[in-house]
């Protein structure tokens, strides 16, 4: 037999009685800027997740040639620069 928390999701009565404590400890009124606040977080963390994602998108193109492959910079050496060639 597996290892378990035996922690499932509320159903049924369990759920009940979880959002009557809720109702109580924040009260009716407050519910709705409770719903409305963790909305706005939610979308917020959303927005700063696709942003990262993107400037992490733009940097590795940044860091691409055109081919797609990485690219390395490589310093100059002293025999190139005598030839004139980099």
């Amino acid at each position: 037999m597996p290892a378990t928390l035996g922690f499932t999701i509320p159903q049924g009565p369990e759920l009940i009685i979880i959002l009557g404590i809720v109702v109580l400890l924040f009260g009716a009124k407050k519910l709705p800027e409770l719903g409305s606040s963790i909305g706005r977080t939610i979308t917020n963390f959303k927005k700063g997740v696709n942003e990262g994602q993107e400037e992490a998108a733009a940097e590795s193109d940044d860091d691409a040639g055109p081919s797609g492959e990485v690219t390395s910079e490589s310093p100059q050496t002293e025999s190139d620069a005598r030839d004139g060639s980099s």
